[in-house]
């Protein structure tokens, strides 16, 4: 069911070396456009899916694809998540906007489905070369080392939340806010963020809005692996990438009790 771990480690590195960092505060105007309003997308997104695509369908025969640039232009292929053919996801070039700008903060993402659950995920850090994997009861692990989660004083994590999460959670009453975390960040890239969760850099995260399989399937298997403890935040169901594109909000956390803890300070947001 787990396919071989280090071919993909070896695509993300060939992909990384050969088609992102040559581009890397070098791409020519014509080579960045909008999907649409705020959505950029750069010719290392459509190379690096091509690449990648093709070459896993070679490692899992009979497998399909959803990219992020694919689905972009063909929705319908999002029903193939729940479908009985094995799923790779991919993420060509997480953290495009940061790319674009010249801000050393992106990641390619792969993720791979069967029957819906993501049983394997690799998370590629381009600029340190690096690559964090999980597979399913396999742990999750970095160049050869095990990742763990970090946890911390409910009032002493540093996590990733969005501004409307961020401003409620300052301008809650003073004795509420003396038990409320006090530090947040935001990556603009997930990759980058589930990495961070995974090996304890950061505590915890919350993503709003439409919670999209390429950003978060192979991230949710990485910090679980990793120990930590996610789930949506409406009926504190696990996630799933079978559901394709869906609204969130999504609650990461070290564990359970700290999910619970930071629940009773921003139940809804």
């Amino acid at each position: 069911m787990i396919p071989n771990i280090q071919p993909v480690v070896d695509l993300i590195a060939e992909v990384s070396a050969e088609i992102i960092l040559p581009r890397f505060r070098k791409l020519a105007a014509h080579e960045v456009s909008e999907k649409g309003p705020g959505d950029v997308v750069t010719i290392v997104d459509t190379e690096s899916e091509a690449r990648m695509s093709a070459r896993l369908q070679d490692l899992v025969p009979g497998s399909r694809v959803v990219g992020e640039e694919g689905a972009s232009a063909d929705p319908s292929v999002l029903a193939m998540l729940a479908g009985d053919d094995p799923v790779w996801i991919i993420d060509p070039l997480d953290g495009t906007q940061n790319f674009a700008n010249g801000i050393a903060c992106f990641a390619v993402i792969i993720a791979y489905c069967v029957k819906g659950e993501t049983v394997a995920g690799w998370i590629g850090n381009p600029t340190a070369g690096s690559v964090s994997w999980a597979a399913r009861g396999e742990g999750a692990w970095a160049n050869g080392s095990a990742m763990r989660v970090a946890t911390a004083p409910i009032p002493e994590m540093v996590g990733s939340v969005g501004s409307k999460t961020r401003r409620y959670i300052e301008n809650l009453p003073t004795s509420a806010r003396a038990k409320a975390p006090t530090e947040f960040v935001r990556y603009a890239c997930v990759g980058r963020e589930y990495i961070d969760l995974a090996r304890g850099a950061l505590h915890f995260a919350q993503y709003a809005g439409r919670l999209k399989p390429w950003d978060h399937a192979a991230g949710v298997l990485l910090h679980a692996e990793a120990g930590g403890y996610g789930r949506m935040v409406k009926g504190k169901a696990a996630y799933s990438a079978a559901q394709g594109i869906f609204e969130g909000p999504l609650r990461m956390a070290p564990d359970e009790a700290s999910w619970n803890a930071l629940h009773s300070i921003f139940p809804d947001r």
